[in-house]
Formats: C-alpha cells, sequence, structure tokens
C-alpha cells in the first residue's frame, strides 16, 4: 500500500534496526522510495548520513540540528547492510563507547563479515571503514548509542584489537592512552584467555607495556 505524501513515518521504518534505513527498506511501503525519503528528510524527521543511508530522527530532536555520532552512524550503516548480529563497533570506535578517548573521531571502524569499501559520510567530514573479520569469534557486548543498543567489541576485545594493529582508523596517537585506560578496568584473566585463543599474546605484551605493567606482575 502506497504512503499518502502527508503520511507520517512508517512505523516499519520507525522500528529498523538501529533507526537505520536506505530505499531499498522502503520498497514495499512507497512506490518510489528515493522521493519519499527525502520528503521525510525535508520534514525533519530522517536524517541523511550519505547517499543511500538514513537515520530515524528521534522523537525529542525533531527540528534541531541533531545528528548522531559517528561511531553510532557507523554501526547503523553496517547494520543496515549485514543485520544486527553481522555489524560490530571495533578498534578506536570501540574505544570512543567505552569512553577511553575523549574526542570525537572523523574515522569509524566496524567489523563485519565481507570486505565492503569505506562510505564517506555527508553530513560531516567523516567516512566508516569496514574490516573483515570472523564476528563470531570476536568478544562482544552491546552498548547503546543515541540509534540504539549496537554489538561492540569488550574492553579486553578492544585492548587486544587496538595493540595488534594500532594504526588502524588514522588514529595511533590516541591508541596507548586507550589501550591503558581500558586495561585498568578489564577482567584480567578475560584478557588473557582471550588473548591465548586469538593468538595475540604480542599484542597483549604490548598493552601491558602501554598500561605500564610489569612483566610477570
Amino acid at each position: 500500500m502506497v504512503q499518502a505524501r502527508s503520511a507520517p513515518m512508517p512505523i516499519a521504518l520507525a522500528k529498523a534496526p538501529l533507526r537505520t534505513i536506505r530505499p531499498r527498506d522502503a520498497v514495499g511501503i512507497y512506490a518510489h522510495p528515493r522521493t519519499q525519503l527525502a520528503r521525510l528528510t525535508d520534514r525533519g524527521l530522517l536524517h541523511r548520513l550519505t547517499d543511500g543511508y538514513f537515520v530515524v530522527v528521534p522523537q525529542e530532536n525533531v527540528g534541531t540540528k541533531w545528528i548522531p555520532t559517528v561511531e553510532a552512524a557507523a554501526a547503523g550503516i553496517a547494520t543496515a547492510i549485514h543485520g544486527a548480529d553481522n555489524a560490530v563497533v571495533m578498534g578506536v570506535s570501540a574505544a570512543r563507547l567505552h569512553g577511553a578517548i575523549p574526542r570525537a573521531l572523523a574515522v569509524a571502524l566496524v567489523a563485519i563479515p565481507r570486505q565492503h569499501r569505506p562510505i564517506a559520510l555527508s553530513d560531516r567530514p567523516a567516512v566508516v571503514r569496514f574490516v573483515k573479520r570472523d564476528i563470531t569469534a570476536l568478544d562482544t557486548e552491546r552498548i547503546r548509542t543515541e540509534l540504539g543498543p549496537a554489538l561492540v567489541t569488550t574492553p579486553e576485545q578492544t585492548i587486544l584489537d587496538l595493540a595488534h594493529r594500532p594504526t588502524l582508523g588514522d588514529n595511533a596517537g590516541e591508541v596507548p592512552g586507550a589501550v591503558a585506560t581500558l586495561y585498568a578496568r578489564s577482567d584480567r584473566s578475560r584478557l588473557e584467555r582471550l588473548a591465548h585463543e586469538q593468538r595475540r599474546v604480542a599484542s597483549l605484551r604490548r598493552a601491558e607495556e602501554w598500561a605500564g605493567v610489569r612483566l610477570g606482575s
């Protein structure tokens, strides 16, 4: 059934995972999805992240200049492509969501099961980069974002990822401090177990150096 021009936000779109939709997601709702999504954007009900990706604006933010964080936007885009259980915020972006990097970043990292080109956002100078990984092998948890709960690597997994590839995400200068912050609140036995299971013991030792931990302590 085609919606009238003046119709409110369809419930099916409003309830999309992480509030993120693409024109193809509205094919069964609108005869001309791109045109209708553009109208909803003009009315302030949708926010356009980049070509082909929109987020539903929270009701309390309609009429404001609200935009989601780059980490939430990245999680939303990856979820729209691969599904809620196949997109995991990782690396420096996970550190941001865990509160270990205070400043906003211009790059967001998301682990997904298949290769995908980077996606530049058009609502700010930022880019979403995708990293092909075995999602089932990652230690993850759900963290609430302004778009809803997103899968994020745990502090322990994030420590190992950052220490293994500190330059991934173009924010290497932030990594040692973020690792030290995360290490202080991590479960050491869980961290050691993950390092051995994932063959990241060398990464763990590097992380311990950054955290100021004496070897053998």
